[in-house]
């Protein structure tokens, strides 16, 4: 399937364009200052004279900028800027002029594709889906719809997204639904969650227009979001410029154009940011006023920056201690500051935590909900925003509570499903821990929408060998060939932008529209329509067996989606296609109250934490705990923000002898994701044709190489080869782009993913990949091939087959679920508990509370193990040696003392807790197997579980004090 010649459309340079955005990538300067003044500048690139325009928006970056779409003779011929766009006032960044060539390419997937052998035929649309709505089916039946996964992307829209998330959700009832979002954006979310209460970011690009600084913390705007550092670089050669401040580990564009650049080893982002806090605290700069009145967790935010002086921090991230300083004096002095948040932390150590920081910044200053202050953290891609707001990863649909029971309530009643048809019961499934599972065996499904997870994701070795499971059935749908279509079952051909409608939303909410200009090649059909198909060929029905998809194309779906939103923070519903069509993109909410959107979010100082409303209870920032309800409620945030602590750890994997580099991995300033789309752009592949490594000048000579020498780079996971780039990073790291794999041919192993950490950030999940140690090494040329998929996916077609066979001739009850292992669990701690109560009650007979309340607990755990039998005669019952066990344990050897007492009610405390962690996890299977006489039972018994773990407790408390202070 790799097509490496022949993959660009109309070639030749552009009949008309406005600028050579290649080598001019920002264009020329427009100083100005003023709120909502920037002035228009309209950039375009022709190569044929259009015969309409279409509106549309570039989803090539998060920055979400309109333009218009040209089209003549059916094809699209060009782009311009929408001058009346409140984003970009009509520029356009590199990809954005040119990424629309990719449309035209001749290798666009056209039919569906059934994998026959080592290669795939063509297939009707029938047989495709009925392929895929038998196997749902089947695994439905077998395995329940938990053994089912969705893995999407940040290229969709709004109104595929949310028909994905009901289906999923309310349709197979599925958790495991996450997208490549959480590669670049999970962990924006997590932070405004943590600090705010909810999702959705408090600042606006027209911030950047008034305010008196700027800090950049691992966001190289200049190359990720060229619209909005237009922005910036023209802001900062009008009238009262603001200052700058930029934290990156590379001398990158942004860093060479700040006032400060801190340039921390990787990894130490937290201890950096800890130490701003301290100085700007030391400094005088917290706005007192503000802090007690709108936030919570100040004096422990306090106590713990004040450990990271400058000389610790120095210590610990390199960062010298008076750039520290420096900086610290900059926030200190500045009258309004804008903070952005990208990758830099987002993919490397403690994600969530420094994330946080940045937030604890503004907050502690003040800066936030006015004019000139705000935070934005940042997305990695152009429609990250509404798999989060749509439910099609990790989340609840606008931005609902997994924990809070009424939020699930509304969303049963909205889509009029039963509330358990909803996966509630524990955390959604993230991305790498879908495709853990599915290297496991027990997700045997899945369906993976417009990306690259072949390239994509961390340890590439790993995940081949994942979707080239023989038991694992995977359908691919997308535009492109790519290295994940290679390893698929079924591929399925999908439009483009461009060739449907639908919406989507930047990082600052605003809302764009994207017309259909064209249509799609062959018999390639809209995602939506796609998903569509699927629920009605699945036959998903609501309780009252009507139809659960109630919709049936983009304006419909989006009047459904805004009855979603009604009331919740990204209120949708004053907006609609119409309102869309025409002028500006709109920031939400938007509604009865903010009919023309709202700009910037918490002008009031209110924010979304109370426990009813939040969109999560929040978590340790260090380990991931989630911070339970009872928790949350009683913090009494009421509406006011949270100001997180985290004291810093160091990355799990450091340089040593055999590896010494420190890697990160990042983008160039042409292409995006895994080029899928740029790549297939003559100009822009042209201009970053290949992968580099990118060392300092120091290293270079250090170890005997020159400019454009041919490298090795290994580490503990896989390797590389690509040339040698001399650039501004400090001695000791090394950057590869991690754009580039291997659809179009190359000769080289040069997928920089072949090198990272399967591992994630604890809160957010996102992967780390802005760490890992390599080692670098000369040769005189690439040695080793690219993968081979197809010589291994040849391997696997026997097992393929005989599994196929295994499963059509299978005439019993398939494998036997875990649920009996964990009756097992139960059944014997339940034992071991009625067993060591009865004799305690004997040991200390002479205590009359011990001997009744003892034999009373023991007869409660005697009948909870007769209601056990129902579950056992369904699920059977594996029995482990743990009832001995624990049986040993409590053997009562204490003498009938005060101590041995309380030693006694500590070990069946102890039992009484593993019977507990049993009913919890089977409270869990219950939820996921639907059995509601199980779940039924499992409450019951629970409820005994802790009123007999509460009493233990009391009496030793009562105990303790006199048994341990007085000898008996």
């Amino acid at each position: 399937m790799r097509q490496g010649r022949g993959r660009f459309g109309a070639t030749g340079k552009a009949l008309r364009q406005t600028r050579d955005s290649i080598a001019d990538i920002w264009g020329e300067r427009t100083g100005f200052h003023g709120e909502d003044q920037w002035p228009a500048r309209v950039d375009e690139a022709l190569i044929e004279e259009p015969d309409r325009w279409v509106q549309s928006a570039c989803v090539l970056c998060s920055n979400g900028c309109a333009l218009d779409i040209g089209v003549k003779d059916g094809r699209i011929v060009g782009v311009r800027g929408r001058e009346v766009d409140r984003v970009n006032r009509g520029r356009l960044g590199p990809k954005g002029l040119h990424g629309w060539r990719a449309n035209n390419s001749p290798d666009r997937l056209t039919k569906p594709l059934i994998r026959s052998g080592t290669g795939f035929r063509e297939a009707s649309w029938d047989e495709a889906m009925d392929l895929i709505v038998s196997k749902s089916k089947e695994l439905i039946e077998q395995y329940s719809g938990s053994s089912i996964g969705f893995y999407t992307s940040g290229q969709l829209m709004l109104e595929e997204y949310y028909t994905l998330g009901v289906i999923g959700k309310a349709g197979i009832g599925t958790p495991h639904m996450d997208g490549n979002t959480r590669l670049c954006t999970a962990t924006a979310a997590a932070a405004l969650k943590e600090t705010f209460g909810s999702d959705g970011q408090p600042g606006s690009y027209s911030d950047i227009d008034t305010t008196d600084c700027i800090l950049h913390v691992g966001h190289n705007i200049a190359e990720t979001d060229t619209v909005l550092w237009m922005k910036v670089l023209d802001r900062r050669r009008g009238p009262n410029p603001p200052k700058l401040i930029t934290i990156d580990i590379r001398e990158a564009p942004t860093a060479k154009e700040a006032d400060i650049h801190l340039s921390p080893k990787p990894g130490t982002n937290l201890p950096v940011l800890n130490g701003l806090l301290n100085l700007i605290i030391e400094g005088g700069g917290v706005d007192r006023a503000f802090v007690e009145k709108h936030t919570i967790g100040f004096d422990k935010l306090k106590e713990t920056v004040s450990r990271y002086t400058p000389e610790r921090v120095e210590e610990l991230s390199e960062v010298p201690a008076e750039k520290l300083r420096a900086a610290g004096r900059m926030l200190c002095e500045a009258k309004s500051l804008v903070s952005t948040v990208l990758q830099g932390v987002y993919q490397s150590m403690q994600a969530t935590a420094a994330a946080v920081q940045v937030n604890n910044i503004n907050l502690i200053r003040g800066f936030i909900g006015r004019p000139g202050c705000g935070i934005l953290q940042m997305n990695g891609q152009p429609t990250a925003q509404n798999t989060r707001e749509c439910g099609a990863d990790g989340d609840l649909p606008a931005f609902r509570n997994w924990d809070n029971p009424e939020h699930i309530r509304e969303l049963a009643a909205l889509w009029n499903v039963e509330v358990d048809k909803i996966p509630h019961w524990a955390p959604p499934t993230h991305a790498m821990e879908i495709f853990n599972y599915a290297d496991k065996g027990s997700i045997r499904m899945l369906w993976i929408q417009a990306t690259n997870p072949a390239v994509s994701l961390p340890d590439l070795g790993r995940v081949r060998s994942i979707l080239q499971n023989p038991n694992l059935f995977v359908v691919v749908q997308d535009m492109f060939p790519t290295e994940t279509t290679e390893l698929a079952d079924v591929i399925l051909p999908a439009a483009g932008w461009g060739e449907k409608t639908g919406t989507f939303t930047n990082v600052d909410r605003t809302v764009h529209i994207a017309h259909k200009a064209v249509e799609p090649p062959g018999e390639a059909k809209s995602d939506l329509d796609i998903f569509l198909d699927y629920a009605k060929r699945m036959d998903f029905r609501d309780k009252d067996g009507q139809p659960l998809i109630k919709w049936h194309d983009p304006e419909s779906t989006f009047e459904a989606w805004k009855a979603c939103t009604r009331g919740r923070p990204c209120d949708y519903t004053g907006l609609s296609h119409a309102k869309l069509t025409g002028g500006s993109g709109i920031p939400w909410p938007c509604n009865e109250q903010q009919p023309d959107g709202t700009k910037r979010l918490y002008e009031d100082h209110h924010f979304p934490t109370e426990h009813e409303y939040c969109e999560s209870f929040g978590h340790d920032l260090v380990t991931g705990g989630v911070v339970t309800p009872t928790e949350h409620k009683a913090m009494h945030a009421n509406g006011r923000a949270i100001l997180k602590a985290a004291e810093y750890h160091a990355p799990h994997e450091e340089p040593d002898d055999e590896y010494p580099f420190w890697l990160s991995t990042g983008r160039l300033v042409y292409h995006f994701h895994t080029r899928t789309k740029t790549g297939r752009s003559e100009e822009l592949h042209e201009a970053a044709p290949d992968a580099f490594v990118q060392m300092s000048a120091a290293d270079v000579l250090r170890n005997s190489l020159r400019d454009g020498d041919w490298v090795r780079v290994s580490s503990r996971r896989g390797k590389l080869e690509a040339r040698i780039k001399i650039g501004d990073i400090e001695p000791g790291r090394a950057f590869i782009p991690f754009h580039y794999g291997y659809w179009d041919d190359p000769e080289h192993m040069r997928a920089a993913n072949e090198l990272t950490l399967f591992e994630w950030d604890a809160v957010s999940k996102q992967p780390h990949y802005k760490y890992a140690a390599v080692s670098i090494s000369k040769i005189d040329a690439p040695e080793t091939g690219q993968p081979d998929t197809a010589l291994t996916i040849a391997s696997e077609v026997v097992d393929r087959l005989k599994h196929m066979a295994d499963a059509a001739i299978k005439t019993v009850k398939p494998e036997h679920t875990h649920v009996r292992e964990y009756l097992g669990l139960l059944h014997g701690s339940e034992q071991a508990l009625a067993d060591a109560l009865k004799k305690v009650a004997e040991a200390h007979s002479r205590e009359p509370d011990i001997r009744n309340e003892c034999h009373l607990l023991a007869h409660w755990s005697r009948k909870e193990l007769d209601e056990l039998r129902t579950l056992i005669e369904r699920y059977g019952e594996a029995r482990k040696a743990e009832a001995k066990r624990l049986g040993k344990a409590l053997e009562p050897q204490q003498k009938a003392t005060g101590f041995g007492l309380v030693r006694d009610l500590h070990d069946c405390w102890l039992l009484a807790n593993e019977s507990h962690v049993s009913l919890v996890i089977l409270a869990q299977a219950a939820r996921g197997l639907r059995d509601e006489q199980m779940k039924g039972l499992i409450e019951r018994m629970d409820e005994q579980n802790h009123r007999q773990r509460t009493w233990l407790m009391t009496r030793m408390k009562r105990a303790a004090p006199q048994a341990l202070t007085v000898p008996s």
